[in-house]
């Protein structure tokens, strides 16, 4: 595994967003009322920014959110205010605080490994791939190697159609139209 070259996810996944974030606390999803597209929340020491996970735009932003609501650890739950078109409900949100998000998604699992802790990778796998046993890049695949910032999260969201990282100062995502 040291040794594994990132590669592209595979189709039917599209890189949608490489986006700095300084800052990054964690990240956690909720689902656009009007479009159905997942959308990913991103919580940072600057702020909280609400990313469309389909098209990559970032459709909200707030710099200062309340200091109650600032950051998830300051929620029993790990949630935040949601922004823009779901700023009527909480955000559950996955990182330094804790919390999880989806390892599996239709026929998709995936796992962080840290082979030579404390850089992370983060690994993309079919269903019945065996990372390690089977082909690389036949059946699983290596999308993104934190080595020059610290983990956070990594996961699914619950649809199942948006893969997303977050590190201590980036937000990457893919989305799949199959």
């Amino acid at each position: 595994m040291l040794d594994t070259p990132v590669l592209p996810a595979p189709p039917p996944w599209r890189r949608v967003v490489d986006a700095p974030v300084g800052g990054l606390l964690g990240i956690g999803f909720a689902t656009h009322p009007d479009t159905g597209h997942d959308l990913v929340m991103a919580v940072s020491t600057g702020g909280h920014g609400l990313f469309d996970a389909v098209t990559g735009d970032r459709l909200a932003r707030e710099r200062d959110p309340e200091p109650e609501d600032g950051t998830p650890d300051e929620s029993p739950d790990l949630t935040c205010p949601g922004l823009g078109p779901v700023a009527d409900t909480r955000v559950h949100i996955a990182g330094l605080y804790g919390g999880g998000l989806h390892s599996t998604a239709e026929g998709w699992y995936l796992q962080v490994v840290s082979p030579d802790w404390p850089h992370h990778r983060v690994v993309l796998a079919a269903a019945g791939g065996r990372p390690h046993k089977d082909p690389y890049g036949e059946t699983w695949w290596h999308v993104l190697h934190a080595r020059h910032s610290e983990f956070r999260a990594a996961g699914f969201s619950p649809s199942g159609r948006t893969l997303a990282v977050a590190t201590s100062s980036d937000l990457t995502m893919w989305t799949r139209q199959d």
